[in-house]
């Protein structure tokens, strides 16, 4: 199972990341958006309908505003392969100059954890930050390819700092 529920280890609503457990891997990468306050409410708006995972080809059944207790399962398709991606969104933010929410893993996800997405702006600057916890999932037939999971994470992460360019 994922994160403690109602709980969000990636700390969304802080600038700085405390301390997290030594039982994940952590991640943390901070990408420039654009500037101006047209790319802020673009960017804003589209980390809080899901827009990082559908602009990085993952399938969400619901593109409604994300809320905490929102489940969903995500999918990504690799050729003839579809992989689902139960999840819980744990936490939302919203002030004037950050957005973003995190979720948990829920049993059957590919790894167990947490992610994070999270854009703010500071002067004219706008940013996106991401956040995550993983390891292996709690799922055996997931368990045994988690350092293939890895490697995919690269080329996700990859396209997730490119989705609100």
């Amino acid at each position: 199972m994922g994160s403690d529920e109602g709980t969000a280890r990636t700390e969304v609503a802080s600038a700085v990341w405390g301390r997290t457990a030594p039982t994940h891997r952590r991640y943390e990468r901070r990408s420039a958006v654009g500037t101006g306050e047209a790319v802020w409410e673009r960017a804003s708006r589209s980390v809080l309908r899901w827009g990082v995972k559908t602009r990085s080809g993952f399938a969400v059944p619901d593109d409604a505003a994300v809320r905490a207790g929102q489940r969903l399962d995500l999918r990504f398709r690799i050729g003839p392969v579809v992989v689902r991606e139960p999840v819980e969104v744990v936490a939302v933010v919203r002030t004037d100059d950050r957005v973003g929410f995190a979720y948990r893993t829920l049993p059957g996800h590919p790894v167990d954890g947490e992610e994070a997405f999270v854009v703010t702006r500071e002067g004219d600057t706008v940013w996106m930050t991401l956040r995550s916890l993983t390891r292996p999932s709690t799922t055996r037939g997931w368990a045994l390819v988690f350092p293939l999971l890895r490697a995919a994470q690269v080329v996700v992460r990859w396209r997730y700092r490119r989705a609100l360019r």
